[in-house]
């Protein structure tokens, strides 16, 4: 077999990335089915292949502007450690991902300590492999043992006492970590019950053999203790019949948990992050926060998903908020005698626009995807949110009529994957709180549908902004800072004040009739605004009640629903 870089330098970084995510993607269905503790949710392996798929982006990245630059040399080590460290931060998905993303980020700091250097040699592969164990297990509130964090520190002592070149390092740790992975079934009673090795620690063997093959060309035969097996196609380890775990955390297994996972990248300091940890840990457990130098990805599981949120927006600035609900049998690996991957029958999945929706959404049953203003979410993101709700059927609301051909592409990716799937053309997160509101899991799917639709479609919507432009409009021309009132989708009112443009836009929709009124505030527009609207709305028209919610940075200044 032809024998790799000796000294690993950015071609070999570029490589190892390629590999590694070659590597989760043949054993990511084996590894998404041994998924036992924190919540038995099958994704580790699919969190652990999309968090390496963006780092291996963030890397090619880097090599396509040297290439663009027309650069006579390729990156630095440096760049290329950084940019992967930086790509799976943002990328990092679930428990086990975000693990991982610490990891990567602690070798990262060891090797692009001196930026000069064009490589490192296998004494710095040893020092960065221990520093990516350690600010791992740093990285996590309460530490488990028989979790990928006990596999990382296995494969650092293992390469603590290798010498020679960066191949024997990179074998001593995969070997180190072979022989954690085996032991991890009797340190974790879920584990052994299922009689299965941890999922995350399975998934990082697989990392460390693409690393192996990065140094000698050929992926590695797995060994623990003194037998050679036979491995796999991405040279780890076999796996025994069953379910195993999303490696990390806390809480005893086997227990009842938190209903849902929240996960964010948020823009803070360090001393912002130290209070938000302490916050946090009150809340939930699997408590993980990675990152750092203002950019940190946090990772949590919570019964109150609104308070996980507003906790970061206390702290900085959250966004690409991602809220799961877990299904009956996911939490927590809840309930012994059933079965681990026991789907949920039902579930809703809704994009949303902002943070306090998507509590607001979450704590209703639904997974949410958040949509920030200028970003709309592509179909993958919707395809991963479907298979997140882990559900046999699947309502997906879109809240948005651009987003209807996206949110079709998603749901006819999640039927072809077994998962029957209804979309409801939901045009408003309002509608869609309508719908929700009606949504009953017990009865039959079809008519569960076709009362969400229902009361959707009988929801007219309306939203109060800033116009960003001069711009010809249904309501004659507007200029940049004018106050647009629109209704189900067209400018209906121009005004130069945010109540006065919303009471008109108010009595026009209750004008036809109406009798709930849904107010959603941006984060921006002061309470007084519908201190005033829920006064009007008392004085003048009997019957009528009003409700009101904040929707945190959704980009339009009010949201209003009339049902």
């Amino acid at each position: 077999m032809p024998q790799g870089p000796q000294t690993f330098d950015a071609l070999a970084v570029r490589t190892w990335c390629g590999l590694a995510l070659e590597a989760l993607g043949r054993a990511r269905e084996e590894i998404d089915a041994i998924n036992v503790y924190p919540v038995a949710d099958g994704d580790t392996g699919t969190n652990l292949y999309l968090t390496v798929e963006s780092a291996a982006a963030a890397v090619e990245a880097v090599f396509a502007g040297h290439a663009m630059a027309a650069a006579s040399a390729p990156p630095s080590l440096a760049d290329a450690v950084r940019a992967m460290a930086h790509g799976a931060l943002i990328g990092a998905r679930g428990n086990s991902g975000t693990i991982l993303a610490q990891l990567l980020r602690g070798m990262a700091q060891v090797l692009a300590a001196d930026s000069e250097s064009a490589h490192t040699d296998g004494p710095g592969l040893r020092l960065a492999l221990r520093h990516a164990a350690a600010s791992a297990r740093q990285a996590v509130a309460h530490p488990v043992e028989g979790t990928v964090l006990t596999v990382a520190t296995a494969a650092a002592d293992a390469a603590s006492d290798a010498e020679g070149d960066c191949g024997s390092v990179a074998r001593a740790a995969y070997d180190g970590a072979c022989v954690a992975l085996t032991a991890t079934t009797g340190q974790l009673a879920v584990l052994e019950r299922a009689g299965v090795v941890d999922a995350g620690g399975r998934g990082l063997v697989a990392v460390l053999s693409a690393l192996v093959q990065t140094f000698t060309g050929e992926a590695p035969r797995q060994t623990v203790g003194s037998a050679a097996l036979p491995p796999h196609a991405d040279g780890t380890p076999d796996a025994p019949d069953g379910t195993d775990a999303e490696a990390c955390g806390d809480g005893a297994a086997g227990e009842s948990g938190p209903a849902f996972e929240v996960i964010y990248l948020l823009e803070a300091d360090d001393a912002a992050v130290d209070r938000l940890r302490e916050r946090l840990d009150g809340l939930g457990d699997s408590l993980v926060v990675v990152g750092g130098d203002g950019l940190w990805n946090v990772h949590v599981h919570v019964d109150d998903a609104g308070a996980a949120v507003e906790a970061g927006v206390e702290a900085g600035r959250p966004h690409r908020i991602r809220i799961t609900h877990f299904g009956l049998g996911d939490v927590h690996a809840g309930g012994a005698g059933r079965p681990p991957r026991e789907r949920a029958q039902r579930a809703v999945v809704a994009v949303v626009p902002g943070e306090g929706l998507a509590g607001l959404y979450a704590e209703a049953g639904a997974t949410t995807v958040l949509a920030r203003p200028g970003e709309p979410p592509a179909s993958g993101e919707l395809v991963q949110a479907v298979r997140r709700a882990h559900a046999l059927e699947v309502v997906l609301l879109p809240n948005d009529a651009d987003l209807r051909h996206t949110a079709a592409a998603a749901a006819e990716q999640a039927r072809t994957e077994g998962v029957r799937v209804a979309l409801i053309p939901t045009r408003s997160a309002v509608q869609g709180i309508a719908a929700l509101a009606v949504h009953e899991p017990e009865r039959r799917f079809d008519e569960d549908v076709v009362a969400m639709t229902s009361a959707a479609g009988a929801t007219r919507y309306a939203e109060v902004a800033v116009a960003e432009r001069q711009s010809w409009t249904m309501a004659g021309i507007c200029q940049a800072g004018d106050v647009l009132g629109l209704i189900d989708g067209d400018v209906a009112v121009i005004g130069a004040d945010v109540t006065t443009t919303a009471e008109t836009v108010l009595d026009r929709m209750l004008a036809a009739g109406g009798e709930m009124v849904t107010l959603v505030l941006g984060d921006e527009t002061p309470d007084a605004v519908a201190t005033r609207l829920e006064a009007r709305v008392r004085e003048a028209y009997l019957a009528v009640d009003t409700v009101v919610y904040r929707g945190g940075r959704q980009g339009a200044l009010l949201l209003i629903g009339v049902e």
